[in-house]
């Protein structure tokens, strides 16, 4: 279940509560009159399923919510009560399935947005790998993919082009292009510095290794792989089971093969520069490709579920208003 809070002008406040009141799998609706003061109105609140909050949000915002007063939701990770199972129960799907495109927009925003903490684990990720190069160390080469942060501007790429926002577009773009070659340039003059102090060499960048060589080696699975992964971390947004996202970066090797290709680049090991870009640009686009097409699937999914939640949301709201007792009905549960 979700919570929903809302600040609700007083002129909408009683159509704010006709429509939570006729939503599929919304519960315990709480209104508290003159409750608000920046921005001034009524205090709205109830629990919605998370498989019928993405329906109620759009409503919400409709009635401009969103503009005039204020739209919140969290989650709750305890409810007991009869209500609210009866609530889940009548929403239509499983909660687990329910894409929140609002929340997915927001949650996007955040992590696509350049910034210096963003810079810096990627540049400190990019470090990590070439120090796993170098070594040969597959245990390094794996903490660098957890450590870079650059799944969430790809997420970001991916909602903003089947929402079709330009600005998240933009954003995460920018935070892509400007990002991989701030953190690669970071680290060609961390080798440098490196290679002066002895801890690395051209002749141990030339040596063998067979831990890590699939790194300058794009190949077919290189696409196939980041492709599932792509799909496994847009599920892991929407069905918000962050833990997946672990598993999503230590499978795909964006942040090693900047890594390498910085070093094969001071090194002046061109061709290994240029297989090491390769498999970046190889594993981004699986990437891209793969989360925009399971956004595009969910999306078609919910609308479609939308559109049956919305036709029997009007027809309860049609009964209630036709009902003698439908204003007595609405004063359950309603403080004032």
């Amino acid at each position: 279940m979700l919570h929903l809070r809302l600040i609700v002008p007083t002129d909408l406040t009683d159509e704010v509560t006709e429509h939570i009141s006729a939503a599929v799998g919304a519960t315990h609706l709480t209104v508290v009159r003159g409750a608000a003061l920046d921005p001034v109105g009524d205090l709205v609140t109830a629990d919605v399923a998370r498989e019928a909050a993405d329906t109620l949000l759009a409503e919400l915002r409709g009635l401009g919510i969103d503009r005039r007063g204020s739209i919140s939701l969290d989650s709750i990770d305890l409810s007991l009560s009869g209500s609210a199972d009866a609530a889940e129960k009548a929403a239509p799907g499983d909660g687990a399935d329910a894409v929140l495109w609002e929340s997915m927009t927001e949650l996007t925003h955040e992590e696509s947005t350049l910034s210096v903490t963003y810079i810096a684990f990627l540049t400190l990720a990019t470090m990590l790998a070439a120090y796993g190069v170098m070594l040969d160390s597959a245990i390094l080469i794996v903490g660098a993919m957890v450590v870079g942060p650059e799944f969430g501007p790809l997420a970001g790429f991916c909602t903003g082009l089947i929402q079709r926002q330009r600005r998240l577009i933009l954003r995460s773009s920018t935070a892509l292009l400007i990002g991989f070659p701030a953190a690669m340039a970071a680290t060609g003059a961390f080798g440098a510095l490196m290679d002066v102090l002895g801890l690395f060499s051209h002749a141990r960048f030339d040596a063998p290794h067979p831990a890590t060589q699939f790194i300058w080696q794009p190949t077919a699975d290189s696409f196939v792989v980041a492709f599932l992964a792509g799909i496994a971390g847009m599920l892991s947004l929407t069905s918000a089971k962050s833990g997946a996202l672990v598993g999503v970066a230590i499978s795909v090797t964006t942040v090693p093969a900047a890594a390498d290709a910085a070093l094969a680049l001071s090194y002046g090991a061109w061709h290994q520069a240029f297989t090491s870009s390769g498999q970046l640009a190889l594993n981004l686009a699986g990437i891209v490709v793969a989360g925009s097409l399971t956004l595009l699937a969910q999306k078609v999914f919910w609308a479609r579920r939308t559109d049956r939640d919305r036709v029997s949301g009007s027809r309860r709201t049609r009964e209630r208003l036709s009902h003698p007792k439908t204003a007595a009905d609405r004063q359950t549960g309603v403080v004032r």
